[in-house]
Protein backbone atom coordinates (compact mmCIF):
# COMPACT_ATOMS: atom_id res chain seq x y z
CA UNK A 1 0.00 0.00 0.00
CA UNK A 2 1.53 3.20 -0.88
CA UNK A 3 0.74 6.59 1.58
CA UNK A 4 1.83 9.27 2.40
CA UNK A 5 1.48 11.27 6.05
CA UNK A 6 -0.31 14.45 5.35
CA UNK A 7 -1.68 17.42 6.73
CA UNK A 8 -5.99 17.16 6.26
CA UNK A 9 -7.65 18.54 4.39
CA UNK A 10 -11.49 19.65 4.11
CA UNK A 11 -12.97 16.39 2.83
CA UNK A 12 -10.62 14.30 5.39
CA UNK A 13 -12.93 15.11 8.00
CA UNK A 14 -16.03 14.42 6.72
CA UNK A 15 -14.66 11.23 5.92
CA UNK A 16 -13.15 10.40 9.64
CA UNK A 17 -16.67 11.86 10.84
CA UNK A 18 -18.59 8.73 8.72
CA UNK A 19 -15.82 5.97 10.86
CA UNK A 20 -17.67 7.38 14.00
CA UNK A 21 -20.61 5.35 14.14
CA UNK A 22 -21.93 6.29 17.85
CA UNK A 23 -21.17 8.34 21.28
CA UNK A 24 -18.91 5.45 22.34
CA UNK A 25 -16.81 5.21 19.44
CA UNK A 26 -16.38 9.08 19.73
CA UNK A 27 -15.38 8.70 23.43
CA UNK A 28 -12.96 6.30 22.61
CA UNK A 29 -11.45 7.50 19.70
CA UNK A 30 -11.14 11.06 20.52
CA UNK A 31 -11.98 11.72 24.94
CA UNK A 32 -14.78 13.37 26.84
CA UNK A 33 -13.91 16.59 25.20
CA UNK A 34 -15.53 15.47 21.79
CA UNK A 35 -19.26 15.41 21.66
CA UNK A 36 -21.40 13.13 19.90
CA UNK A 37 -23.06 13.83 17.65
CA UNK A 38 -20.42 16.50 15.51
CA UNK A 39 -20.44 18.41 12.63
CA UNK A 40 -17.22 17.39 10.35
CA UNK A 41 -16.67 21.10 9.85
CA UNK A 42 -16.04 21.47 13.51
CA UNK A 43 -13.66 18.43 13.80
CA UNK A 44 -10.50 20.76 13.53
CA UNK A 45 -11.36 22.83 16.12
CA UNK A 46 -12.73 19.95 18.43
CA UNK A 47 -9.54 17.93 18.14
CA UNK A 48 -7.11 20.71 18.74
CA UNK A 49 -4.72 20.25 21.22
CA UNK A 50 -2.07 23.22 22.30
CA UNK A 51 1.14 22.55 20.62
CA UNK A 52 -0.73 19.52 18.65
CA UNK A 53 -0.69 18.48 14.99
CA UNK A 54 -2.44 16.72 13.32
CA UNK A 55 -2.10 13.70 10.14
CA UNK A 56 -3.70 11.87 7.63
CA UNK A 57 -2.93 8.86 6.16
CA UNK A 58 -3.61 9.16 2.39
CA UNK A 59 -3.43 6.32 0.18
CA UNK A 60 -2.57 6.69 -3.95
CA UNK A 61 -5.25 8.05 -4.60
CA UNK A 62 -4.92 11.07 -2.05
CA UNK A 63 -7.59 9.76 0.25
CA UNK A 64 -8.03 10.02 3.52
CA UNK A 65 -7.35 6.39 4.90
CA UNK A 66 -6.07 6.97 8.39
CA UNK A 67 -5.80 10.26 11.01
CA UNK A 68 -3.98 10.38 14.13
CA UNK A 69 -2.54 13.50 16.05
CA UNK A 70 0.62 14.10 18.45
CA UNK A 71 1.51 16.75 21.20
CA UNK A 72 3.88 17.52 23.66
CA UNK A 73 3.99 14.58 26.45
CA UNK A 74 5.20 15.10 29.93
CA UNK A 75 8.86 14.90 30.71
CA UNK A 76 10.13 15.78 27.78
CA UNK A 77 7.91 12.97 25.20
CA UNK A 78 5.44 13.11 22.65
CA UNK A 79 2.24 12.11 23.05
CA UNK A 80 0.34 10.13 19.91
CA UNK A 81 -3.20 9.74 20.02
CA UNK A 82 -6.81 10.02 18.40
CA UNK A 83 -5.41 7.29 16.04
CA UNK A 84 -7.94 5.51 13.84
CA UNK A 85 -8.20 3.31 10.53
CA UNK A 86 -11.41 3.87 8.05
CA UNK A 87 -13.53 0.33 8.10
CA UNK A 88 -12.22 -0.07 4.41
CA UNK A 89 -8.60 -0.34 5.23
CA UNK A 90 -8.43 -1.89 8.59
CA UNK A 91 -6.92 -5.20 9.23
CA UNK A 92 -4.77 -4.23 5.66
CA UNK A 93 -1.24 -2.84 7.09
CA UNK A 94 -3.02 0.98 7.39
CA UNK A 95 -2.82 1.22 10.90
CA UNK A 96 0.80 0.18 11.30
CA UNK A 97 1.57 2.27 8.01
CA UNK A 98 -0.17 4.73 10.19
CA UNK A 99 1.78 4.62 13.30
CA UNK A 100 5.33 4.20 11.62
CA UNK A 101 5.06 7.58 10.01
CA UNK A 102 3.38 9.40 12.56
CA UNK A 103 5.55 8.44 15.36
CA UNK A 104 8.68 9.29 12.67
CA UNK A 105 7.15 12.42 12.05
CA UNK A 106 6.82 13.43 15.76
CA UNK A 107 10.35 12.59 16.54
CA UNK A 108 11.51 14.63 13.94
CA UNK A 109 9.09 17.56 14.60
CA UNK A 110 9.82 17.48 18.01
CA UNK A 111 13.10 16.62 19.09
CA UNK A 112 11.82 13.89 21.77
CA UNK A 113 13.15 10.31 21.86
CA UNK A 114 10.30 9.19 23.76
CA UNK A 115 6.73 8.43 22.35
CA UNK A 116 3.93 7.35 24.42
CA UNK A 117 0.27 6.97 24.11
CA UNK A 118 -3.32 5.27 25.72
CA UNK A 119 -4.80 2.39 24.67
CA UNK A 120 -7.81 0.60 25.73
CA UNK A 121 -7.32 -2.76 27.42
CA UNK A 122 -9.97 -4.53 25.44
CA UNK A 123 -8.70 -2.74 22.10
CA UNK A 124 -6.11 -6.21 21.58
CA UNK A 125 -5.35 -5.13 18.16
CA UNK A 126 -3.74 -1.91 18.49
CA UNK A 127 -2.16 -2.93 21.88
CA UNK A 128 -0.75 -5.93 19.73
CA UNK A 129 0.59 -3.19 17.09
CA UNK A 130 2.13 -1.00 20.27
CA UNK A 131 3.95 -3.65 21.18
CA UNK A 132 5.18 -4.94 17.48
CA UNK A 133 6.43 -1.39 17.53
CA UNK A 134 8.38 -1.25 20.54
CA UNK A 135 5.32 0.09 23.04
CA UNK A 136 6.06 -1.12 26.77
CA UNK A 137 3.27 -0.67 29.28
CA UNK A 138 3.94 1.94 32.32
CA UNK A 139 1.70 0.03 35.02
CA UNK A 140 1.98 3.12 37.16
CA UNK A 141 0.60 5.13 34.41
CA UNK A 142 -2.00 3.02 33.63
CA UNK A 143 -5.83 2.51 34.89
CA UNK A 144 -7.98 -0.75 34.94
CA UNK A 145 -9.36 -0.15 31.19
CA UNK A 146 -6.27 2.46 29.83
CA UNK A 147 -3.05 1.50 29.33
CA UNK A 148 -0.09 4.19 29.38
CA UNK A 149 2.47 3.02 26.80
CA UNK A 150 5.97 4.01 25.93
CA UNK A 151 8.73 3.50 23.25
CA UNK A 152 12.26 5.05 23.35
CA UNK A 153 14.13 5.55 20.00
CA UNK A 154 17.41 3.69 20.29
CA UNK A 155 19.72 7.10 20.27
Amino acid sequence: MQTTLRTPEKADYKAIAAWISDKKACSRWAGPSVPFPFAAANLPELLAVEGGSSYCLSDSNNRCVGFGQFWPGKHGAVHIGRIIISPEARGKGAGRLLCEKLIAQARQSTGASTVTLLVYLDNHAARSLYSSLGFLVIESESTHDLLFMSSTANR
